[in-house]
């Protein structure tokens, strides 16, 4: 995917073999058209036509991505979904559009996992495991660190670290990463050993709090960017462009920021990434200023205009210009900042990690990257300290990184990659009984009490004329009121008629629907319109249910599931 978005580039910019695009000082002469500027647009109407293309004669439904496969779907995926969405996030990055390759990665590597443990008839749990192991091998081929790859498998697609996960997760990982050097000799796509990340002296504790405050702006920024993806997301639907010529529009903005401004802000930002972990690179704080809203607009608006692809790589680069925008800053507002340790480097990559967990949501993915990157450990503690601050703020105020924040936008309660699935499978539907025969609601009380004596089911649901839902009686209140009334009807013991269950409510929707009735059972209906009865559901029986399957949900998580 990396080779074929590089040749794509090659061709529409006019690049030299090997020459990255947002490494340029300027756009190249020629391209399309002889308007470099074009490219985004072009690959906007390509990417237009090739859905356009590949959803003819179906039925256009939501692309399920690693994450929400193991909340929701317990690790199923489509594999042909995820190599169109592969496809297109190779036309978007390869045209210029803003967006990194990482989202085609894990979804195209994680439907592979997920096809593969179909086809083998995998359990739910060790399905969700092996789409981890893809998502894992994906991110740690990608940049060539392993432990970075099996801790965004652990926090961000399994959503949790057990002893049932560690030894595939991690040799998954391992495999990635070594296979993906064994086939290209290219480096790791972001290497900063060999620089100087301190001012020469020893690193302290000291220099924790410039980078907590570090982490603090980064969050800040970070929630700033996800919600300009929803506005200008917003922006575009109200355009009333058709969605297909979306991202042409979307990319011919893109071009003529990137024009006005730098190349810099185009594609995913490797070279661009180089440039500015180079201790050579002296931008003024304006132009870094400039340059962190520039690629930041890029990055919402190729994102907003339907470009396919994510935040990771551009959350990656934005946190480097703000650690060496703030670098430069803090000295001003903070007399005696330059006592601290740390090198405006140092300050990009604690930036940089901590700007990409509040955007991807895994702090300790962030912090093994970091390590993996600079094979230091002091740095890696004061990263640790940006990152827990970034990630922490962003819980408290937003609640969401990007990939759950786009959940939140299409109305899924999605906050992590935790198994809830489980529990929209457990439904009324299928705990309900069916074996119930309603009784008409003008049966004769005397009638009533001897088809039903004390001692027989202490509930009967009753129906009207038309047959459709009108209560339920309590048997034994029903004798009281006979014995209590004369010419009592069953109409004054009728219980619960506005109350009642629908068959594709899950067990936590019974359970508040019963707690709301003050009832220790509710009929189903097939719908509320029809109020026809199919079945009745007990309190007791649906927390039974919920406790069976959340134990074995447990035991599944640590592994002592049979």
């Amino acid at each position: 995917m990396s080779g074929a978005a590089q040749l794509l580039r090659e061709a529409l910019y006019r690049l030299p073999a090997g020459e990255r695009l947002s490494g340029l000082g300027a756009l190249p002469p020629g391209g399309v058209l002889g308007l470099p500027f074009l490219g985004p647009a072009l690959g906007g109407l390509v990417l237009g036509g090739l859905i356009l293309l590949l959803g003819w004669g179906r039925r256009r439904r939501a692309v399920i991505d690693p994450i929400e496969a193991n909340a929701l779907h317990g690790g199923r995926m489509s594999l042909r979904d995820s190599a169109e969405v592969a496809a297109q996030n190779v036309v978007s990055n390869g045209s210029g559009a803003s967006v990194g390759l990482e989202a085609g990665y894990t979804q195209v590597a994680a439907g592979l996992a997920s096809r593969l443990g179909i086809a083998f008839e995998m359990r739910r749990s060790d399905l969700r495991t092996l789409v981890g192991c893809g998502s894992a091998a994906a991110i740690a081929a990608a940049f060539g660190s392993p432990l970075t790859g099996a801790f965004y498998a652990y926090e961000l697609v399994i959503g949790t670290y057990t002893i049932a996960t560690l030894a595939p997760v991690v040799v998954a990982a391992l495999c990635g990463s070594l296979v993906a050097r064994a086939l290209a000799s290219n480096p790791a796509l972001i290497d900063v050993g060999a620089l100087a990340l301190s001012r020469g002296g020893a690193l302290g504790a000291a220099d924790t709090l410039p980078c907590l405050l570090l982490g603090l702006v980064c969050a800040g920024l970070a929630v700033g960017l996800m919600r300009g993806v929803a506005f200008i997301e917003r922006g575009f639907r109200a355009t009333r462009l058709p969605a297909l010529l979306r991202p042409a529009l979307g990319g011919l903005c893109v071009g003529v920021l990137a024009l006005a401004t730098t190349p810099q802000v185009l594609s995913g930002g490797h070279g661009a990434l180089h440039l500015h972990l180079d201790p050579g690179m002296a931008l003024t704080a304006g132009a870094l200023a400039g340059l962190i809203l520039a690629k930041a607009v890029a990055s919402a608006v190729s994102i907003g205009s339907g470009f396919r692809g994510g935040l990771f790589f551009a959350s990656l680069f934005l946190g480097a210009l703000v650690g060496r925008l703030f670098a430069q800053v803090a000295p001003m507002a903070w007399p005696g900042f330059s006592e601290f340790g740390l090198a405006p480097v140092g300050y990009a990559v604690v930036g940089m990690s901590a700007f990409a967990a509040a955007i991807v949501g895994g702090p300790l993915t962030m912090t093994f990257l970091a390590l993996e990157m600079t094979g230091s450990f002091p740095v890696t503690a004061l990263v640790l300290a940006a990152v827990i601050a970034s990630s922490l703020t962003v819980r408290k105020t937003f609640g969401y990184s990007f990939a759950t924040w786009r959940f939140h936008l299409r109305g899924e309660s999605i906050r992590s990659a935790h198994d809830i699935g489980w529990i929209r499978s457990l439904t009324v539907g299928r705990m309900m009984r069916r074996d119930i025969r309603p009784v008409p609601l003008d049966t004769p009380m005397a009638s009533f009490l001897r088809a039903h004596p004390l001692g027989s089911p202490s509930r009967v649901v009753v129906t009207d004329a038309s047959e459709r839902y009108a209560g339920i009686v309590l048997v034994p209140e029903a004798h009281a009121q006979a014995a209590a009334e004369t010419g009592a009807r069953l109409a004054d013991v009728a219980r619960y008629a506005d109350a009642y269950l629908l068959p594709d409510m899950s067990a936590k929707q019974a359970a508040e629907a019963f707690d709301a009735a003050e009832s220790e059972a509710l009929a189903v209906l097939d719908g509320a319109d029809s109020r026809r009865v199919i079945g009745l559901l007990t309190e007791s029986h649906t927390l039974k249910r919920y406790s069976d399957e959340l134990d074995r949900q447990r035991r599944a998580i640590l592994g002592e599931a049979a």
